[in-house]
């Protein structure tokens, strides 16, 4: 056929086929997307900072940023929620992409605020000596250096520091706004994937045994790596079962209340098979960044390893986002799956409470020990997500934020405690501490009375809250469950108070360091948040259960 038939062929196709519809300019509301939008703009800034700021100024660049950034980005939220965004003008935003309610803005604001208090700690530059004149932090002069080499040396030497973990700490809080705001399943695993490699990074920085450190984030990584490739397998099931990523689509399969089906995807819809194994791989994928067994045997080894004040901020902000993203997935997508997912998830929260108090028991180093802390608050913060009533999840709402200032303000004064290796985490190391420093020792035990729960502490007033929905919800031996991992947990909190109080000091024990005021700062606000929250919890209680509804 010549070029001139062919030629015709296609303008004549072209002039009777029906014009192109021009493609519609996506549709943002950037206003109620701001408070994550500002983090990520300061996370680039902070990139740029690296880029042409001299070395001997980004330190102070980089922290007046971050803090900038995190405190204009929580009054966004707080804007917000006065706006009405978290009750009457909840809506799902961003194309269906984000949604912007109650507990998304309730989970940000927490996350920010201790993101903000985690820009404090990283940015503590007192507490080991100056070398060669300069002063140092927790992360390491040249991350790229091998550890102990002559490049290492020369990098201590020059007063290198790593500033670079202060844009990927508000990468990883940019990825924890959207993880528990997230309305289909493909902004989920971004989220997922833009927080968790910077922290698989930040991990990797400490100044001090950084072989352990580098250990802790290649543990990290792969096991990461495989927990999200389950909740990427997942969405592609859950894609296969229901024909959309979208959280409303997907829940309107699985209730049988969709209208308009495609053809091509009759054939799989009505395929269980696909549903509860789609489902199952999410939130396989979702347990294992909260910590609940069997999914936690990274949580001691990365809690030990990676940086202190590393390790305070994931283990607050990471279960803050985590749990957001599992109460919305259970009870805006599968609630019609209740029958389901609660009797695997009642499992998992009782071997999490009993395997997290239990073996915690047994460990001898202060960071190990709150690791398993924290797996056994995972399921008892899990006991409120089974309640599957409106008061479940204002009640988890309520333990998140009074844990995640309680973890932050334990781990930061752990980093006090220093020996001439660096922070002394070993248990015998501790004994004394109250005659030797009394304010710090006092301080830690405030924040191990409320981890054990005890009344007039934020602890109590979580575990009250979300073992009385659990009750309601029908899960009373959950609730006594609880109570025994509680009691058992209570006996390792208080043996280091009397180690603390009652033991005689070493002669040649740590000495506790004086920290600059960021550091203080962030302790005096665990304590006070710890305190306000135990005495006069009502008006917060109220605050969560006002912000403790879905937009579906």
């Amino acid at each position: 056929m010549s070029t001139a038939a062919v030629h015709s062929l296609w303008t004549t196709a072209a002039a009777s086929a029906d014009p192109i519809s021009k493609i519609d300019a996506p549709k943002i509301e950037y206003g109620q997307l701001s408070p994550t939008l500002i983090v990520l703009g300061a996370a680039l800034i902070g990139v740029l900072v690296e880029a042409f700021v001299p070395r001997k100024n980004r330190y102070y660049a980089q922290v007046f940023v971050s803090v900038v950034a995190l405190c204009a980005a929580f009054a966004a939220v707080i804007a917000l929620a006065a706006d009405g965004f978290g009750t009457t003008k909840a809506h799902v935003a961003a194309m269906g992409a984000i949604s912007v309610d109650g507990p998304s803005l309730f989970l940000q604001g927490t996350i920010l605020l201790a993101g903000l208090l985690g820009v404090f700690t990283f940015a503590e530059r007192r507490l080991d000596p100056a070398a060669h004149g300069n002063r140092v932090d927790s992360f390491a002069a040249q991350a790229a250096s091998v550890p102990g080499s002559d490049s290492e040396k020369a990098a201590v030497k020059a007063g290198f520091t790593t500033t670079e973990a202060f844009p990927l700490l508000l990468f990883a809080i940019g990825g924890m706004l959207v993880f528990p705001s997230a309305n289909d399943l493909l902004t989920l695993f971004v989220a997922l994937e833009v927080f968790s490699l910077p922290l698989y990074l930040l991990c990797a920085l400490a100044r001090r045994k950084r072989l352990m450190s580098q250990e802790a984030a290649v543990k990290y990584f792969l096991l990461g790596a495989f927990a999200s490739a389950f909740t990427l397998f997942g969405i592609a099931l859950l894609y296969g079962y229901a024909g959309s990523v979208s959280y409303a689509r997907i829940a309107q399969v699985v209730e049988g209340t969709v209208t308009n089906v495609d053809p091509a995807l009759a054939g799989t819809m009505g395929n269980d098979a696909l549903l509860l194994v789609g489902a199952a791989m999410i939130v396989m994928g979702l347990l294992f960044k909260v910590g609940a067994v069997p999914f936690h045997m990274w949580t001691p080894d990365v809690y030990q390893g990676a940086p202190t004040p590393v390790t305070g901020f994931m283990a607050s902000a990471t279960k803050v986002a985590a749990f957001g993203a599992l109460l919305r997935l259970l009870y805006v997508v599968l609630p019609g799956l209740r029958w389901d997912w609660r009797p695997v998830m009642w499992a998992v929260a009782i071997v999490t409470m009993l395997g997290g108090a239990i073996v915690a028991i047994t460990q001898t180093d202060i960071k190990r020990l709150l690791a398993y802390s924290s797996i056994a608050h995972a399921g008892f913060i899990l006991a409120g997500v089974i309640a599957t009533t409106p008061s479940g999840i204002s009640s988890v709402l309520f333990y998140l934020a009074a844990y995640s200032f309680v973890t932050i303000g334990a781990f930061a004064v752990v980093t006090l405690v220093r020996d001439a290796g660096g922070e002394a985490t070993h248990l015998s190391k501790w004994a004394g501490l109250g005659r030797r420093s009394p304010l710090v020792a006092a301080v830690f035990a405030v924040f191990l009375l409320a981890f054990a729960g005890i009344p007039l502490t934020s602890g109590f007033a979580g575990k009250f809250a979300v073992f009385k929905a659990a009750a309601e919800g029908g899960a009373m031996p959950l609730v006594v469950v609880g109570v025994i991992s509680s009691a058992v947990a209570a006996f390792f909190y208080i043996r280091v108070i009397v180690l603390m109080f009652f033991s005689r000091p070493n002669p040649e024990g740590p000495t506790v360091a004086v920290a600059s005021p960021m550091t203080t700062m962030a302790i005096a606000a665990g304590v006070a948040v710890t305190v306000v929250l135990g005495v006069a919890p009502q008006y917060f209680l109220d605050l969560a259960s006002q912000a403790g509804v879905f937009v579906r």
